[in-house]
């Protein structure tokens, strides 16, 4: 893979081109930024910027008082190789706050190990209905220790306006929902994106995880898309490496608000 110029791919297709993530979100583009604005469920926060030192703090600025001006808190989705270089410490001081920094993963999904099944006793099952989100979330709770209730209200509408750009998957134990992950089809580009893979403790170290990377990358090679991008935390990327991504950049969250 030629990393510098699938990243160029990934930033201008991905960031720079970005379409809203669900319905009632709209995309804006103003002054060197590509901001995402949505209601107080759905994601709100800056995917892309291109900013000099000369600007920065200026553009920051206009991102407070826009968001501030709506009543929602946002992140500043701040990539690795960025500009300025300082951009994180400039964010910092204007009020921001660091969360823990991920992994940008992008793999080509011809090249990828895609023939890890499920271990035996468990079963994938795709949410296509609030039942099935329901148990894509319960998941998350339990695997994240985190309120799924944003989750539930983003997948449930976006399976309701457009459910050709999603794929919500389960992996059960019987009855128990055990594991859960999601993919996001991006039409116009050569990238799909793997969010939300999480696994309870009593099943993880036993390829689920695996097994559910392997079966949405299959349904993204169905769909014609040749990338697929993670954001890999330190206990995914070890093994998203062993199937073929590849690491081109980290990407922090900076929070802005409560």
């Amino acid at each position: 893979m030629d990393h510098t110029a699938v990243l160029a791919r990934y930033d201008r297709e991905v960031r720079r081109g970005a379409r809203p993530d669900g319905p009632g979100a709209r995309i804006e583009r103003a002054d060197a930024v590509v901001r995402q604005v949505a209601d107080a469920q759905g994601w709100n926060g800056v995917l892309w910027s291109g900013l000099d030192a000369a600007d920065a703090d200026r553009v920051i600025g206009e991102q407070i008082t826009r968001f501030t001006g709506l009543g929602r808190d946002f992140e500043w989705k701040l990539y690795g190789h960025d500009r300025p270089p300082d951009l994180g410490a400039r964010l910092l001081a204007a009020g921001f706050r660091a969360e823990p920094a991920e992994t940008l993963l992008i793999g080509e999904v011809d090249r990828l190990a895609l023939d890890a099944e499920p271990p035996a006793g468990i079963r994938l099952v795709t949410a296509t209905d609030p039942a099935g989100v329901h148990l894509v979330v319960d998941v998350h709770e339990r695997a994240f220790g985190t309120d799924g209730t944003r989750l539930r209200h983003r997948l449930l509408a976006r399976l309701a306006a457009d459910p050709g750009t999603v794929v919500a998957v389960v992996a059960l134990a019987g009855d128990e929902p055990v594991s859960a992950a999601r993919m996001e089809l991006l039409p116009g580009t050569g990238f799909a994106g793997l969010w939300g893979g999480g696994t309870v403790e009593a099943w993880r170290g036993r390829g689920v995880y695996r097994a559910l990377v392997a079966h949405r990358a299959r349904v993204a090679a169905a769909h014609g898309y040749r990338y697929l991008q993670v954001d890999a935390s330190a206990m995914s990327r070890p093994i998203l490496e062993r199937l073929g991504f590849h690491a081109l950049s980290t990407t922090t969250p900076y929070v802005y608000g409560s």
